[in-house]
């Protein structure tokens, strides 16, 4: 990680914190989930950047980004995005997201369309909106203004005991990245989402959907998504939760490579 380049860009109105692994290849940019950063994409990365310039920012309200007032929709989200790829003048840029960012790239990729050469979405937060309200209702937010009074150590001791097979490496950035995400960033949970179905219909470029035994995304939601467009592949991970690409970082990073290969 000590070659890969960390910088800023003003898009969309904002700092947008970034790393990136640089090089003249097909440009790939990741775009991680509530609580995440763009480092705790780093294990991929290691495992693109062969072959592809890796680009991981910080989504608004995370990590080193900056932290707005307001302006955590969904569509503010995709604009910070579509801006960071014009402010780098990427060039037919891959997009890949899980959870929010998941959700956040298939806007995108409706938004840009063919000016993107495709897009992966690792169990994007396509929730019913019942699911949507009761997300909000919850106690998620008191959760995390409680976690924001620990230490790194006792954060990262939590997150152990809920995922032990997790490597130490992946459950320190998760650690670094909860205590980095502010709680403006949680009014992403405020409904309604966009809705996925007529998003998903009208994405013109290769998308595949990478869903997981213990994920957000069923397979029956993943036939129908099929159904609406042809250009949609589906990839299951198995014995993999929501957080898929930590659970089986391997297997997660082959199936991606896979698919950038094809599209290629």
């Amino acid at each position: 990680m000590t070659r890969w380049m960390s910088g800023a860009s003003k898009a969309n109105g904002i700092g947008i914190r970034y790393l990136r692994t640089g090089g003249s290849k097909p440009p790939v940019v990741l775009l991680h989930g509530l609580t995440g950063s763009g480092d705790c994409w780093s294990p991929l990365a290691r495992a693109l950047e062969d072959k592809y310039d890796v680009v991981m920012p910080d989504a608004r309200g995370h990590g080193g980004s900056s932290t707005p007032p307001d302006g955590y929709r969904y569509e503010n989200l995709a604009s910070d995005v579509v801006g960071l790829i014009e402010g780098l003048e990427l060039v037919a840029p891959f997009l890949l997201g899980h959870s929010m960012g998941g959700m956040t790239a298939a806007v995108v990729a409706n938004r840009m369309g063919t000016k993107l050469r495709g897009a992966i979405l690792a169990d994007p937060t396509f929730l019913s909106p019942e699911r949507q309200r009761e997300v909000y209702a919850s106690d998620v937010v008191e959760q995390h203004r409680r976690i924001l009074c620990l230490k790194r150590d006792e954060v990262a001791a939590q997150l152990r005991a809920r995922h032990p097979h997790r490597s130490p490496a992946i459950v320190e950035l998760l650690a670094e990245g909860r205590l980095a995400t502010r709680i403006e960033a949680f009014e992403i949970l405020k409904p309604p989402n966009p809705e996925y179905r007529e998003l998903m219909r009208e994405i013109p470029v290769p998308v595949l959907l990478v869903i997981a035994d213990g994920g957000v995304v069923s397979s029956e939601t993943a036939q129908e998504l099929q159904k609406l467009n042809p250009r949609l592949r589906v990839e299951r991970i198995r014995e993999a939760g929501h957080g898929l690409q930590f659970d089986q970082t391997n297997r997660f990073a082959e199936v991606v490579r896979a698919f950038l290969h094809s599209v290629a």
